[in-house]
């Protein structure tokens, strides 16, 4: 009796503390006190045991605390952890000539930075320097960062209220089939209607000083949302029509978790500039924008600066390229495509029992569910999203919902590609115990 007395003193303390001196930076925090992490698991102090679906901040890709991850940390931190931002060290060197021997033509030039805003804000801060414009069009449920320039291009949450963003920033729809908004004669997304659309209001609200495009092959926090085939071979020519960049932000989607190398490869389309992070690091902070010579080049004679703190650190280095020998060794990208089969098979089945799923969708290890609580009006429904995120983790299940107003019924999944079906099996029977009693009680 004492010591669970004692125990729940503490805890009552931490909650306390944390109430009392942590910044809310989003929702709220999930009630429990994470005292460790292995594999496709979450471990809480109490001694609960967790299935992990989102990979962390989605970025675990090899799963938590993967023993060569570990071992690279551990060996690297001893010997070469941090440098002057102008010197160079032999993991940021082989990091960036793996990367390059990973990506198409011409994508050779590798910066190395810490975070996917930060990525995008070099490289946002490239196409503006080499273009000599301003202009950047993205998604209109983006999600690019909160660091100045990529929150200017970030719409899907956090502009009211901080005051104008960087000038020149516009949204175009995003091309979802299951809702659309321009169609066919048989109720079908016409994306290329959508997008003519769309680019006839860019140019009539362009100065004439469209820089870039920055957009995700998959828009994740806008509810797992992937244009058709063919859309971005489209917005390409459209960019290229008007001298514009294309920038692609593959944060979540790069190093093999769609079941390709990277997103992009599905449309046969090269980004002018490529930005990577999250499944890079593999969970540690670690980001990449890469780039033609030839871009690389005008940026280098223009003045290009971007200096950071943590630039070209070979402590993070060393752990990317530790993570380019697992997905290579083990072949990831292969074992994304098949175990996603697995999870669309099984989701496909829940949908089938759960009349309040709505759709089915994602590529490789990148899943999404959408409740539909109207299924003929197609409206989601963020209390029972909620609801049913809340059970899930009663029940040994943590699963990511959409953090934002009207988007609460789109279930984010993205397990590590390190995980076994006999875990996805766990948690899709969880999901689907988890649905069930929730709407039992509707």
């Amino acid at each position: 009796m004492a010591a669970s007395t004692t125990t729940q003193a503490s805890t009552d303390s931490f909650w306390a503390d944390a109430d009392r001196h942590l910044v809310r930076y989003g929702g709220e925090f999930t009630r429990e006190i994470i005292d460790r992490a292995a594999g496709s698991f979450v471990f809480t102090a109490d001694g609960r045991k967790i299935l992990d679906f989102t990979s962390g901040q989605m970025s675990a890709i090899l799963g938590h605390s993967h023993p060569e991850i570990v071992a690279t940390v551990q060996r690297q931190v001893a010997t070469l952890d941090h440098l002057y931002s102008g010197m160079l060290s032999r993991p940021v060197v082989d990091l960036a000539r793996r990367l390059a021997d990973t990506l198409p033509a011409p994508l050779e030039k590798v910066l190395l930075l810490t975070t996917g805003a930060e990525s995008n804000e070099a490289a946002i801060r490239m196409a503006k320097l080499v273009t000599g414009r301003h202009e950047i069009v993205s998604f209109a449920r983006s999600w690019h960062g909160m660091t100045q320039a990529a929150a200017s291009a970030t719409y899907s949450a956090g502009r009211k209220g901080y005051g104008p963003g960087a000038p020149g920033n516009f949204a175009i729809p995003v091309p979802n089939v299951f809702r659309p908004d321009f169609t066919t004669a048989d109720g079908s997304l016409d994306w290329q209607r959508q997008l003519d659309f769309a680019f006839d209001l860019i140019d009539a609200q362009s100065t004439g000083s469209l820089a870039a495009c920055l957009v995700e092959p998959i828009l994740s926090s806008g509810g797992v949302i992937e244009p058709p085939v063919g859309y971005f071979a489209a917005l390409r020519d459209k960019c290229r029509e008007r001298g514009m960049l294309l920038i692609l932000d593959e944060a979540q989607t790069g190093l093999c978790r769609t079941g390709s190398w990277y997103a992009f490869e599905r449309d046969g389309v090269v980004p002018d500039i490529l930005t990577l992070s999250k499944t890079l690091g593999a969970g540690l902070p670690l980001a990449a924008v890469v780039t033609s010579a030839e871009i690389e080049q005008e940026a280098y004679e223009r003045g290009y600066l971007f200096f950071t703190t943590h630039v070209a650190d070979p402590l993070p280095a060393a752990v990317g390229n530790t993570v380019l020998d697992v997905l290579v060794r083990d072949r990831l990208d292969e074992r994304a495509q098949s175990l996603g089969g697995f999870l669309r098979h099984g989701l496909t089945d829940l949908a089938a029992r759960h009349a309040v799923v709505g759709d089915i969708r994602g590529r490789g290890l990148l899943a999404g569910l959408e409740l539909a609580v109207d299924h003929e009006r197609k409206h989601s429904s963020d209390e029972l999203g909620a609801r049913i995120t809340r059970r899930c983790l009663e029940l040994g299940l943590h699963m990511n919902i959409v953090q934002l107003p009207g988007m609460g019924g789109v279930f984010r999944i993205a397990p590590p590609l390190t995980a076994t079906e006999e875990e996805l099996s766990l948690g899709l029977t969880i999901l689907d115990r988890a649905i069930g009693d929730t709407c039992s009680t509707l």
